[in-house]
Parts: structure tokens; sequence; C-alpha cells
């Protein structure tokens, strides 16, 4: 069993917008996600489902996921 994270990162007008999306692949499908517009996990499968109910429960994990915007987008812009 191999799970496969992606993140990324969309901006829109320089930083003023910023946008910071984490993906769980299984086998080419998506399990769960995280969108920062949203602010926690959607599951896309039942297992992702679950998963995605435990990783919100999380507090400081989901502090740091939510913070990615700026510890992951925004400081590393200048280099993309």
């Amino acid at each position: 069993f191999q799970e496969i994270g992606k993140h990324e990162c969309y901006f829109i007008n320089g930083m003023e917008k910023v946008r910071f999306v984490e993906r769980y692949m299984y086998n080419r499908e998506q399990l769960l996600h995280f969108d920062s517009d949203v602010g926690h996990y959607v599951g896309d499968t039942p297992f992702g489902e679950f998963q995605a109910r435990y990783f919100n429960s999380q507090t400081d994990f989901m502090e740091e996921t939510r913070a990615a915007v700026d510890t992951f987008c925004r400081h590393n812009y200048n280099v993309s």
C-alpha cells in the first residue's frame, strides 16, 4: 500500500490570492484532499472520508496544514 500526497499552490494576481491544495492518491484514484479555500480535508471515497475525519480531528496537524498557504506556498513563491 503506497499512498501518494501531492501539494499544489495556485497564485492569482501574484500573491494577492494564494490557494494551497493537497491531494492523496492511491492507484490513480483521489482518496481525499485539502483545499485552503475550504479549510479542512474532504473525503472523495469512503476510505478517504474516514481519513478526512481523522485528519480534521487533529488540531495541531490542521493548524499546520492551514498555515501551509504561508509556510509552503508564499515562502516558495520566488523559487518557482
